[in-house]
Parts: structure tokens; C-alpha cells; sequence
């Protein structure tokens, strides 16, 4: 009876032991950043590849990029296309862009193609380029809308001629290693794969032609790749409680950061000019005012007003960066009551159904040539608007966080939420006991110290 006593204790230990560990596993686990983004779960970059004539060496093409993203734009410095070619070819002439660095050239004696570079890098004309170098959905300067915000720039075109390449289907070859860039690597490309050919409009829409042969490649978005940390975050504040929630403090940065110094300026500071002045190569990168977060754009969700069959809230988006203005800027908010929303106010707005029936999720933006510009750091840096929602008797509530956002997005990045156990609680209701955070490190704690005793 002992040794079985003492097998069942020891079997007994061993479970204990193995449960412990799986759960400190999970405490001291770190979580895995998303490039698939739930909220546009089709969205991507679709580059289009038209070979429309063969040449005496090569072929004329066709190249289109379309922003399938629902929300996602690119915006100024603009695009930026590159691929390896698979043999020798070289670029003879090019309409609505161009190449940024010509290359060696020198093995051609009489007329210097555009580029003999083996991995060239395409940029998009700027607005204003002479006709006869523009084609259509051209000359934007790189920038392209997304689909909802305006869909009918949301592509852009360039036309390109390509030597010492094939002169028929079964002798050409497609680039390889496509990269697109926002001038970041923000987005990974497939292989280009041969598709269906592209059909044509003649302008006075009584023609069809197609293209000789197509490509296809898909460009997808990681907000990882394109910016290491955070860019955004996200403050709460309500009428029903004084407390203001404030953005997570060192959520995009600490303010006495060793590895960065001199990364923010005081508002007030009389070097401030100076400081927005001399970005020199580094005016792209974000001066941002000094702050607890240090994030670029702050996003803030009031809920304001309780009536009887209605609520109300204001939200409000403040541009921290000194150097940058952000044009055709969006934000994305999900709460599961923007299935019953009954006026917006000084924003455009539109539904997304990224669940199919379930409407939880919105994006709004801008109106044109009124707050469509979110201005840089200042008393003019920040952008607000008001939302009227109708009240659901089934689900509404002020109790335990349920009137503040699930998730926000602003220019398709997502925004760090304050932890739950710090949203605004009712007057008559508090958390109880220690905050999560507090809670899960004693969890830890008595783990470790059973895996000692079973040990």
C-alpha cells in the first residue's frame, strides 16, 4: 500500500509540475505581431503586368498598381517598384514614370536605353509632368488613395519598354523579387504569376482589345515591417467619471530615451523652429512634442452625453509631429453599436462589414477642403468630430468598458488601447482588487514557488 501511495503521489507531483510549467509558459510568453490584418482581411496591392506589343527586342507594357486596402493609402513620399530581371533586359523608354538611377550603359554604342540596371527602381511623375511623358493614372507623385476614401485614384499606371527580352509568349520572361515600397518595407511581394489577359476599352467605349500576356503579383502590408514600434494610441475620458485615461505610458517611445536623445521637443521651447529645421535626410522621420506616450497621433474617445434613447460621443485625433501634415488621413473604429449609428458630425463616414453580416467597424475621414488636412504639431494639429448612436435595450450599457472602442486604426495602423482595468468606471461600481497586471505577476509568483515544493 505504500509504494502505491507513494506512485500515485509521484504521478500526482509530475501533473502538477507539467501544468505549472505550461502556465508559466504562458505568463512570461511574449505575443507574435499580426501581419494579417483582421479588419481588411482582403485588402492587398495588386501589380498588373499588360504586355500590349512585341517590339524588335523586347515588348511594351502596361504596368498598373491597384489598392485593394479598404483604408490603407499610400500616401507622399509615394511608391516605390522594384524586381530583378531574369535575364539581360534593359529598359528602352518609359511614360508616367521613371527609374531612379540609369546604371551602366556603356555596352550600347549608338542610343542609351532608359536603364541597364539588373534590379531597377521605379517612382511615380510628379503633377505637372508635360503631356507627352504622362499616361493614364499617372503623375501623382507616388500617392494612391485607398478604395473607400476614393476609388477612382486608387491605381496608377505607367507604360514601359523593355529590351533584350523575348519577342513571343514562350520566350519572355516575367521580373522576379517584386518589392514595393512606401519608401519603407512595409510590404512583402509574391512571384508574378501568369494570368488571365487584361481586356481594354477603346475611349469611345465601341472596342475590346486585350493584352498579349499578363502577370499578376500581390503585395501584402506589415505593420511590423513598416515601423517597428507603435505609431498611435489611444486615450479614454467619459461624463460619468473625472478620470481621464491617457495613452500607456512609453507606448511609441519614453521620453528619456538613451538610445534616441533629443527625439521629441518641448511645445514651448524656444528651439523649436530650429529643431523642425533642421531635419535635413532625416525630415521624414517624426518629431514628436514631448509627451508620456511619445506617439505621433494621439486618438481620444469621449462618451459625452447619455439620453434616453440615444448616446453621444466625441472623438478627437491630435497630430503630434512637428514635420509631418497628414493628407487623406482615416481612422477605423470598432464597436459593436456602429450597427445603429444616427448622425455624424464634421466627418465623412462609411460602414465596413469585415465579419460579413456582424457591422461593428467604421472608417471615417476628412471632408474635402475642410479638415481632410491633419496639420502638424500645434493649435491647429488635431481634427474632431461627434457621434449619435442609438441605443440597443438588449446590449447598451456604461458598465465594465462597454462603451469605449475594441480597436482603432488611424492611416491603417493600429493604435494601442489602454489596458482594460483602467477604462472609466460607473461612480457605483469599481474594479475589485489588484490591476491585471498586479494580479498576473502574483499568479506567477505562487507558480514558481509550487514548482519549487514539487521540484
Amino acid at each position: 500500500m505504500l509504494r502505491e501511495g507513494e506512485e500515485i503521489r509521484m504521478r500526482f507531483s509530475t501533473v502538477v509540475v507539467l501544468c505549472v510549467f505550461s502556465l508559466l509558459l504562458l505568463c512570461f510568453a511574449t505575443t507574435p505581431t499580426e501581419a494579417y490584418d483582421p479588419l481588411d482581411p482582403n485588402g492587398n496591392i495588386t501589380i498588373k503586368w499588360d504586355v500590349i506589343q512585341w517590339t524588335a527586342d523586347g515588348y511594351g507594357a502596361t504596368v498598373t498598381i491597384f489598392n485593394f486596402q479598404q483604408y490603407r493609402h499610400i500616401e507622399a513620399p509615394g511608391w516605390m517598384l522594384g524586381w530583378t530581371w531574369a535575364r539581360k533586359e534593359v529598359i528602352w523608354d518609359m511614360r508616367g514614370a521613371q527609374a531612379t538611377d540609369q546604371g551602366d550603359c556603356s555596352r550600347f554604342k549608338i542610343s542609351l536605353p532608359h536603364c541597364c540596371k539588373k534590379s531597377p527602381t521605379i517612382v511615380d511623375l510628379l503633377p505637372g509632368t508635360p503631356y507627352n511623358m504622362q499616361v493614364a493614372n499617372c503623375c501623382k507623385g507616388g500617392v494612391i488613395s485607398s478604395m473607400v476614401q476614393d476609388p477612382v485614384n486608387s491605381a496608377s499606371s505607367f507604360f514601359i519598354v523593355v529590351g533584350s527580352a523575348g519577342t513571343s509568349n514562350t520566350t519572355v520572361r516575367p521580373p522576379l523579387n517584386f518589392t514595393f515600397g512606401t519608401p519603407g518595407p512595409a510590404y512583402t511581394c509574391g512571384r508574378a504569376k501568369i494570368g488571365k489577359p487584361s481586356k481594354f476599352l477603346t475611349p469611345d467605349g465601341r472596342r475590346v482589345t486585350r493584352a498579349l500576356m499578363t502577370w499578376n503579383v500581390t503585395c501584402t502590408y506589415s505593420q511590423f515591417l513598416a515601423q517597428k514600434a507603435p505609431t498611435c494610441c489611444v486615450s479614454f475620458s467619459s461624463f460619468y467619471n473625472d478620470t481621464i485615461v491617457p495613452c500607456p505610458t512609453c507606448t511609441c517611445g519614453c521620453k528619456n530615451s538613451v538610445t534616441q536623445p533629443g527625439s521629441c521637443v518641448e511645445g514651448n521651447s524656444p528651439y523649436l523652429a530650429a529643431a523642425v529645421a533642421s531635419g535635413g535626410s532625416n525630415h521624414d522621420k517624426p518629431l514628436v512634442q514631448c509627451t508620456n506616450h511619445m506617439c505621433p497621433i494621439r486618438v481620444h474617445w469621449h462618451v459625452k452625453l447619455n439620453y434616453k434613447e440615444y448616446w453621444r460621443v466625441k472623438m478627437s485625433v491630435v497630430n503630434f509631429n512637428y514635420r509631418m501634415n497628414y493628407t487623406q488621413w482615416n481612422l477605423v473604429v470598432q464597436h459593436p453599436n456602429f450597427d445603429k449609428v444616427t448622425e455624424i458630425f464634421s466627418f465623412n463616414y462609411k460602414s465596413l462589414s469585415p465579419y460579413g453580416v456582424i457591422n461593428d467597424t467604421a472608417i471615417f475621414w476628412g471632408i474635402k477642403y475642410y479638415n481632410d488636412l491633419l496639420m502638424e504639431a500645434g493649435l491647429l494639429g488635431n481634427v474632431q468630430s461627434e457621434i449619435i448612436f442609438q441605443k440597443d435595450p438588449t446590449t447598451f450599457t456604461f458598465k465594465q468598458g462597454w462603451a469605449f472602442p475594441r480597436r482603432i486604426y488611424f492611416n491603417g495602423d493600429n493604435c494601442v488601447l489602454p489596458p482594460p482595468d483602467a477604462y472609466p468606471w460607473l461612480p457605483n461600481f469599481s474594479p475589485q482588487g489588484k490591476s491585471l497586471s498586479t494580479k498576473r505577476t502574483m499568479i506567477c509568483m505562487v507558480l514558481l514557488v509550487l514548482l519549487i515544493c514539487f521540484m
